[in-house]
């Protein structure tokens, strides 16, 4: 799997919300949910209480980092919605990453 597939649509992020299981630590919570097909689909979210635009879009970018380090080894059959929180464009990758697994290996979705 090379390619990430988004989540775009308001239904698709609500149905995250409202059915999925959430792992949630200081920098970021993870939403899992089983999905009808085979894909992985991921969706980043970001909300107004994070900071301005650019603590926005740096939490974004700093998620897409860290989702691509651990993207191989996740099964696919699942949609994923990451939400940053408050601390989380103060953070490195690196940490960010370590949360990632943490929320991904309690979901029982990392695979060796």
């Amino acid at each position: 799997m090379s390619e990430f597939v988004t989540l775009k649509e308001n239904r698709e992020f609500r149905r995250a919300y409202t059915r999925g299981r959430s792992f949630v630590s200081s920098d970021l919570v993870t939403y899992v949910i089983k999905n009808n097909t085979n894909n992985l689909r991921i969706g980043i979210t970001t909300g107004k209480k994070i900071g301005k635009a650019y603590e926005r879009n740096r939490s974004r970018r700093i998620i897409r980092a860290a989702l691509r380090e651990v993207y191989p080894n996740i099964r696919g059959g699942f949609d994923l919605v990451f939400v940053a929180r408050g601390k989380t464009p103060h953070r490195k990758s690196n940490d960010i990453l370590k949360s990632m697994r943490k929320h991904l290996k309690e979901a029982g979705l990392l695979e060796k």
